[in-house]
């Protein structure tokens, strides 16, 4: 599933909504286009960033993403959607210890935005769509993939272009982060990007989740985190966003 982003849709929906979870990730954001770090941090609220930009912050979880996306997420206003934030690696392979191939700091573009955790436990895991309740009525399976312009613009901000998987419970054990992996296909984990998807899709707006590895996943014991570090670079990837994303000079809407 994915949506489109042409030169079109932009002249007319010129406004780029930056979503993130956190007050910490929209301080990162603020940072990044050199904005007032006091007035973009409440919640629900939509910020203006720069001409033809906006930021909104959800809280955390799949409810507050799509809540929030879905009341403000305005398809005259807004041309698409990029979900920025921080996320976790998961394991490539099996076993103990534990494999990563992403590194902290590494930039991550979901080429599919994945629920991880919608359906039911049993001797396997069987996803919604399996169970005849897919996303949307027009789903074949749990992913949402970027749309194609801008997969293309921000692709090069990416170290990866791999599935996220979109989680409720974070893998805080060896076991289930390796399950997660499995079933997923995905290089990290977070908790936002499917659920502000499904919004998008459901609203046909462009959408695309980037993110930056601030720890790894696993026993609680055993993971590494960079918070800091990886909140920095998210500094850096807004303000690439937003070279990559500026409205030619003269659009309509640009300030």
């Amino acid at each position: 599933m994915s949506g489109a982003m042409g030169a079109a849709g932009r002249a007319s929906n010129p406004s780029v909504l930056l979503v993130v979870a956190a007050p910490s990730e929209a301080r990162a954001v603020l940072r990044g286009f050199d904005a007032d770090g006091a007035s973009g941090e409440g919640d629900w609220v939509l910020h203006p960033l720069a001409p033809g930009f906006e930021l909104l912050v959800t809280g955390v979880g799949k409810s507050n993403a799509a809540g929030a996306v879905g009341r403000l997420l305005d398809p005259a206003r807004h041309g698409c959607v990029v979900n920025l934030g921080v996320c976790g690696a998961l394991p490539v392979g099996g076993g103990t210890p534990l494999r990563f191939d992403r590194s902290i700091c590494d930039v991550v573009l979901a080429d599919g935005s994945v629920f991880a955790d919608e359906g039911v436990e049993g001797e396997r895991f069987v996803t919604t769509s399996e169970l005849g309740f897919p996303p949307t009525p027009l789903s074949t399976d749990e992913a949402f993939r970027p749309a194609p312009d801008l997969r293309a613009r921000l692709g090069p901000l990416a170290t990866v272009v791999a599935p996220i998987a979109t989680v409720s419970t974070c893998a805080g054990t060896d076991a289930l982060a390796l399950r997660i992996a499995a079933r997923t296909g995905a290089a990290a984990e977070a908790m936002e990007g499917a659920a502000i998807a499904l919004v998008c899709h459901r609203l046909a707006v462009a959408f695309a989740e980037l993110r930056v590895v601030s720890n790894t996943t696993g026993s609680r014991t055993d993971q590494r985190w960079d918070l800091p570090g990886s909140l920095a670079r998210l500094s850096d990837v807004a303000r690439a966003v937003r070279t990559a994303l500026a409205l030619p000079s003269g659009t309509p809407g640009e300030a």
